[in-house]
C-alpha cells in the first residue's frame, strides 16, 4: 500500500512539473471574430482579427489574409482599435488580389493576451454565395525572445453567407432559374413578379450590379419578361411597382449563368499510350472559369477492329484513374468533364495494349512491366564509350612503353 501511495505520488509531482509545459506548448492562435454570420449583399460588416498568445509574451504579429474578392471588398482595413503600438509597416489591402496584410510590435516586455484585437476590417458583401476568410502561411505570432521564434500553430477562419436582401418591391421569381445560388447553362432566363392590387405599373432592369435601382420610367403593368442569350456571369433582375402614383422599394434576383464548357485538355497514360501494361493509369484535369469543375466521367471504346465496340457507359471517376484488365487491342478512351452548371468537354488518348514482349515506346524500352527509359539507355551508352576510349588509349599507351623498353 506504501509503494502505491509513493508512485501516486511521484506521478502527481512529475505531471504539476510538466503541466506549464503542456499548458504553453499549444502555442499562440490567430482567430476572427465573428467566425462566420449571414450577410445582404450591398452592405458591410465588420470583422475582427485576434490574438491569443497561449500564455507567452509576444512582442510582434505579422497577419496575412486572404480572401475572394469577386465576393468581398475591404472597406476599411483599420477600424476599431488595436493592441499594436508601433506599425512597422502601414496596414495594406487590395481589391483585386484579395489580400490585406498588418505588421505591427509591441515594445519590451511585450505583453500576454488571449483576446489581443490586431484591428477590425470593415467588408462590404458584393455578390451572393457562400465565402470565406483565411489567414496565409506567411502569418506568424513572434515569442519576445532574442530570435523572435515564431508560435503560431493555431489559424482560424471566418465563413459568412452572402445573400440578397429581402424584396422591398414585388416578389420574384423565376421559372428558368429557380435557385438564385445554383449555376444553370441556360442562358435565357424569364422573370415573374407578383401584383399587388392597386399596382398600376413597373418598371425594371436586368445588370450586373448587385444593388441596381430601376429609373421611374414605366415599363407598363404586365407581370413577366424574358431574356436571350445574356452572357456568362452573375445577373441581377430589379423592380419595383407604383402604386397610388408613388414608386416603391425595388426588389432584386440574382441569376447565376455559366453556357461555357471546361477548358480544353488531353488525359496521360502511364506507363505509356503503347504498354504491355494491362492496367494503365489514366490521368486528367480540367478548369472551369465560373462555376468550377463539378465531376469526371470515363467510357472507353475497343477500336481494335474496324467495327467500334463501346465498352459499358460512362461512369464517374477520380483522377487518376486505374483501368480495369484489358484485352490486347486497341482501345480509345474518353474523358467527360462537367462544371457545375451541367456543361461538359472531353478530351480523348488512344492506347495500345501490346502483347509482353520487347516494346519500344515514348519513354523507353518496354518489357513487361519493367521500363528502361531512353535517357538511361543514353548513359549507359556514354559510359560505354568512356569505357571503350579509356581502355582504347591505355592499350596505345602500353604498346608504347612496350616499345620504349625492346629499343636497345
Amino acid at each position: 500500500m506504501a509503494g502505491k501511495k509513493i508512485s501516486a505520488i511521484l506521478i502527481i509531482s512529475i505531471f504539476l512539473f510538466l503541466a506549464p509545459s503542456f499548458i504553453f506548448a499549444e502555442g499562440g492562435s490567430l482567430y476572427f471574430s465573428p467566425a462566420s454570420g449571414t450577410f445582404f449583399v450591398g452592405e458591410t460588416f465588420d470583422v475582427s482579427i485576434f490574438v491569443n498568445s497561449g500564455g507567452e509574451s509576444i512582442n510582434a504579429v505579422k497577419v496575412d489574409l486572404k480572401f475572394d474578392p469577386s465576393r468581398l471588398q475591404i472597406a476599411s482595413p483599420t477600424a476599431g482599435k488595436s493592441f499594436i503600438e508601433v506599425w512597422v509597416t502601414q496596414p495594406a489591402y487590395s481589391n483585386i488580389e484579395g489580400t490585406a496584410s498588418f505588421l505591427g510590435g509591441i515594445p519590451f516586455p511585450g505583453i500576454k493576451t488571449s483576446a489581443g484585437l490586431v484591428s477590425t476590417i470593415t467588408f462590404r458583401a458584393i455578390s451572393p454565395g457562400e465565402t470565406a476568410v483565411f489567414f496565409s502561411d506567411s502569418s506568424k505570432i513572434l515569442r519576445n525572445d532574442p530570435k523572435g521564434t515564431d508560435i503560431l500553430t493555431s489559424k482560424g477562419r471566418g465563413y459568412y453567407a452572402l445573400t440578397i436582401p429581402p424584396p422591398e418591391g414585388p416578389i420574384v421569381f423565376s421559372p428558368t432559374h429557380p435557385d438564385t445560388n445554383k449555376w444553370y447553362k441556360d442562358n435565357n432566363p424569364t422573370f415573374s413578379w407578383e401584383k399587388e392590387e392597386g399596382v398600376t405599373d413597373f418598371s425594371y432592369t436586368f445588370d450586373r450590379d448587385s444593388t441596381g435601382i430601376p429609373d421611374n420610367v414605366s415599363q407598363g403593368s404586365h407581370t413577366a419578361v424574358s431574356y436571350g442569350e445574356i452572357e456568362d456571369g452573375i445577373w441581377y433582375f430589379h423592380i419595383k411597382a407604383k402604386k397610388g402614383g408613388v414608386w416603391g422599394g425595388t426588389s432584386h434576383y440574382a441569376v447565376r449563368i455559366d453556357s461555357t464548357p471546361p477548358a480544353s485538355f488531353i488525359p496521360t497514360v502511364d506507363p505509356d499510350t503503347r504498354t504491355v501494361e494491362k492496367q494503365p493509369l489514366i490521368s486528367f484535369i480540367t478548369t472551369d472559369a465560373l462555376s468550377g469543375i463539378s465531376h469526371y466521367e470515363i467510357k472507353y471504346i475497343d477500336i481494335t477492329s474496324e467495327e467500334e465496340k463501346e465498352v459499358g457507359f460512362f461512369r464517374e471517376v477520380s483522377s487518376p484513374y486505374r483501368m480495369p484488365s484489358l484485352e490486347i487491342g486497341t482501345y480509345l478512351i474518353v474523358i467527360r468533364a462537367y462544371d457545375v452548371a451541367g456543361n461538359f468537354k472531353e478530351g480523348t488518348v488512344r492506347i495500345e495494349i501490346l502483347p509482353e514482349r520487347i516494346v519500344f515506346t515514348r519513354k523507353g524500352i518496354q518489357y513487361q512491366k519493367i521500363t528502361v527509359f531512353w535517357w538511361m539507355l543514353i548513359i549507359l551508352i556514354l559510359i560505354i564509350i568512356i569505357l571503350l576510349t579509356a581502355s582504347f588509349y591505355r592499350k596505345k599507351k602500353n604498346e608504347a612503353i612496350g616499345k620504349e623498353k625492346r629499343r636497345p
